[in-house]
């Protein structure tokens, strides 16, 4: 290797995801060894994931965020220096001098300063309590301005002011967004689209204004802190804190003190191989004008410029002539998808729409005259995004009216990976096709040798069924192992968070990330069902273990279809007192709740806004009432006749029975939902044969049946052990329902995990009556520490303050109602109110039609 103070000296200026993606692409290219290279960093943390940068909320650390693999500075010698900007550039003396006063000579210039959040000029935007959302360092500012305060409002509805939204919510604020346009994110989504995005993010409790701009913020005084936004319309509304999300600006002005072109609009002008109107110096990413005049805010055409910027240094000729502007984001809770021409720009284009307001899903393909695909947009359901996207340009292998059908209507296509070309484009941040991914045989090697997947994640799924079948049983592409081994690993070591495991166990190319959809909420079970034994807490909502739960056990109630929440408590065995059943019924009247008895021998109330849950459930706790974790993959009832107390064909107290095994293994988190109930005699009233366990009596004690399952495709259990005393009927419970938790699959009934228990009934029945493992005493113990341990949900939440935050009302006036909740008299009770929620008597689809 040269002398490092004679080879050339490139300096890169910014180290943003951009930034760090051209770093890798020298590195690849063996440029880190002829160049000297030295990167100046205005952020005090090396390059970090933008594009995720939300779950910090959910959990993720701003270490978990990093882009910059250990040792990657020194093993390349590059010579990293953070928190010290450029401040300005010597173009004739090819110099560039940083904050701290050091300058730093350059054969070679790269420009990388990305964008800068735009502002609007209002008065009051300056005051205590106004932010921006572009790096973690303004995510910890909004974190600690948020302690003690109760609305945020953000200004701007694209993909970063949702995004935002949704943290101020996460954070306990009952949340406002302002958009200017008539719609959200306009950009990237059609009217149909955002009225169906707006729908479904307004029934999550945020209140939306579009159509209006921010005139003022307003404050407490001269230099006093946010109250308030006065908005175009002529109103006021309060808030604590304000986000300003309206769009970003390319950040040029480095280039323009420096005489570099730029575009008229802002940017800095390049050429096809991001050379700018100085040879000498490049400019990559947020920052630049490309030769087609646009300037892209999206890192996969940054990361097409940093590799067309890396391959110009040997003179390989790449070009950069523009780049695919199609995104797949998870926002809210929502998937949101374009792709191509999504809003029909193309003369003569035409629309195929599938609209379905109730589930809050919208779907247009656009199609030319010839049926070519020319783009589309995909709101609520945009699991065919990562097939479509490819076949832009082409004509699609059925009809575009099939594609947009939802599974299971007649008609309706679904396409497979072999339909793709070979030169389609499957990972658009790096611009990977089939054949590129098809000439590897795992996921990890795919990621090695191409990077597709690393980026957005959006092309992962279709990556996978493009590979080989694999022998891999991981749980998903976090971990290489089951849910059961996963379970073992939990137990064995006592890990009592999902980082600990995630950083031990995780694979090579997940550590250091923030895991998955799939695993989280399996881990988060795992832990849930382990916590007595591992120490961890038993609190769901405690600490880390938030961010790992499925969306209803945030709120600890279940969201109905109009943004409100149903409260469900216990009422084991159907046996309820006059003083607790007048007390259901005050509480249902007082906050004017819709009330229904349950096939599971419950009393449910709908219609609860988040914000009454707390005063409901304090009422409910101090009349006797717990949890009845209709929200949870845990027990949910155990359903019982009246017995032979009562009937004259019982022979057992099946009523007692229930109760008993109800109360024990409530609460228990379990891979899905557990259901059981108990009959008094062989007429089966209780129905416990369809049952994940079911008990019935006979005239020597109890017959114990287990794996069955109503629903859809139901299941009759079977009979695993008969004439059981009480006893012993409870001690196989306890054996048969761990052995559950600790070997099945995440999302898995035990109808299904018994048909897939190698062995089925017979090693079933060895395992958990005649102990052939010698597992049934670690089983039995494990259910021992579940049942001493257990304490309910919602009594714990009402006695912490800090726990309450979480339950934020949707409106800024205190008690006022969310006008987005809304409810019609029926039948002398209420129900949703359809007008309000915009649902159509039936999905609708459109015909192929309508030239632009």
């Amino acid at each position: 290797m040269s002398n490092p103070q004679t080879r050339p000296a490139l300096v890169l200026v910014g180290h943003g995801m951009v930034g760090q993606r051209y770093l890798e692409a020298l590195a690849e290219r063996g440029v880190t060894a002829t160049h000297r290279i030295t990167v100046l960093c205005e952020e005090p943390r090396p390059a970090y994931d933008r594009v995720h940068l939300t779950s910090y909320f959910s959990g993720s650390s701003p270490e978990d965020l990093s882009l910059t693999p250990a040792g990657f500075m020194a093993e390349h010698g590059i010579e990293l220096h953070l928190d010290d900007p450029a401040v300005s550039v010597d173009r004739d003396a090819r110099t560039v001098t940083a904050r701290s006063g050091r300058v730093f000579p350059y054969d070679v210039l790269v420009l990388a300063t990305g964008s800068y959040p735009f502002v609007p000029p209002v008065p009051g935007k300056d005051a205590p309590g106004c932010f921006v959302y572009r790096t973690v360092e303004d995510l910890l500012a909004i974190e600690a301005y948020a302690k003690g305060r109760t609305s945020g409002a953000v200004v701007g509805g694209g993909l970063l002011g949702l995004e935002a939204a949704g943290a101020l919510q996460g954070l306990g604020l009952a949340t406002r967004i302002v958009e200017f346009a008539p719609r959200l994110m306009p950009v990237q989504v059609d009217e149909g689209g955002g009225a169906a995005l707006l729908r479904t993010i307004e029934g999550m409790g945020l209140t939306v204004h579009t159509g209006v701009g921010t005139q003022e913020v307003v404050a407490d005084g001269p230099g006093g802190a946010v109250t308030g936004m006065r908005l175009s319309d002529g109103t006021t509304v309060p808030t604590d804190l304000v986000v300003f999300s309206a769009g970003v600006r390319p950040r040029d002005q480095l280039a323009r003190d420096c005489g570099l072109d730029v575009g008229e609009r802002g940017g800095i002008a390049v050429d096809a191989r991001c050379r700018t109107s100085d040879p000498r110096v490049y400019a990559v990413g947020e920052c630049a004008q490309a030769v087609d005049g646009r300037v892209y805010g999206l890192v996969a055409p940054g990361y097409e410029m940093a590799e067309t910027a890396a391959d110009d240094l040997l003179g390989r000729g790449r070009e950069f002539t523009g780049a695919d502007l199609s995104t797949k984001l998870k926002l809210l809770g929502v998937d949101v998808a374009s792709f191509g021409d999504a809003h029909g720009a193309t003369e003569g284009s035409l629309d195929v729409v599938w609209s379905d307001s109730r589930s809050g899903v919208y779907k247009k393909l656009v199609v030319s005259p010839d049926g070519v695909l020319l783009g589309g947009v995909l709101v609520g359901d945009a699991e065919s995004y990562g097939l479509l996207r490819p076949l832009t340009g082409s004509v699609p292998p059925a009809a575009p009216e099939r594609l947009v059908l939802p599974a299971g209507i007649g008609g309706a296509v679904s396409l497979g990976p072999a339909s793709l070309p070979d030169d389609a484009v499957i990972c658009s941040c790096h611009n990977v096709t089939k054949k590129a991914i098809t000439a590897c045989t795992t996921l990890p090697e795919v990621k090695k040798c191409t990077k597709a997947g690393t980026g957005c994640g959006s092309c992962v799924k279709v990556i996978g069924q493009l590979l080989p079948a694999s022998t891999d049983k991981g749980l998903c592409g976090c971990f290489p192992y089951t849910r059961a081994e996963l379970y073992e690993i939990v137990r064995t070591l006592r890990l009592t968070s999902y980082d600990q495991l995630l950083d031990s166990h995780g694979r090579d190319t997940a550590r250091g990330g923030d895991g998955c959809e799939v695993c989280k909420p399996a881990v988060g079970s795992i832990i849930a069902s382990l916590a007595p034994t591992i120490g961890a807490s038993g609190y769901v909502l405690a600490e880390e273990q938030a961010a790992l739960q499925d969306t209803n056990d945030h709120f600890l109630a279940n969201l109905q279809r109009n943004g409100s929440y149903s409260v469900v408590p216990r009422i084991p065995g159907g046996e309820i007192t006059p003083e607790k059943l007048i007390v259901i019924g005050e509480v249902a009247r007082d906050f004017g709740l819709y009330t229904k008895i349950t096939g599971g021998q419950r009393i449910d109330l709908f219609g609860a806004r988040v914000d009454q849950l707390p005063q409901i459930w304090a009422r409910l706790v101090d009349a006797g009432f717990e949890s009845g974790h209709a929200y949870g993959k845990a027990l949910r009832t155990v359903k019982s006749c009246v017995g032979q107390t009562w009937c004259r064909y019982g022979v057992q107290d099946s009523v007692a029975l229930a109760i008993a095994l109800e109360m024990r293994y409530r609460g228990l988190r379990a891979p899905h939902k557990l259901k059981s109930a108990v009959s008094g005699c062989a007429r089966e009233c209780a129905e416990a044969q369809s049952k994940d366990f079911g008990v019935i009596a006979t005239a020597n004690g109890w017959n114990l049946y287990v794996g069955g399952n109503g629903g859809a495709t139901p299941r009759h259990a079977d009979l695993l052990a008969q004439d059981l005393s009480d006893a012993e009927l409870v001690r196989l419970i306890d054996r048969f329902l761990m052995f559950y938790i600790r070997t099945a699959d995440r999302l898995e009934r035990t109808s299904t995990w018994l048909e897939r228990l190698e062995g089925g009934l017979d090693h079933l029945r060895d395992v958990v009556v005649h102990d052939s493992l010698g597992l049934c005493a670690e089983l039995e113990a494990l259910m021992a520490d579940h049942v001493a341990h257990y304490r309910d949900e919602w009594a714990e939440t009402l006695s912490d303050p800090d726990r309450l935050r979480r339950f934020v009302s949707f409106v800024n006036a205190p008690g006022a109602p969310d006008p987005t909740v809304k409810f019609v008299p029926e039948r002398e009770q209420v129900k949703p109110d359809l007008a309000v929620l915009q649902i159509s008597p039936s999905p609708t689809l459109e015909p192929l039609g309508g030239t632009r």
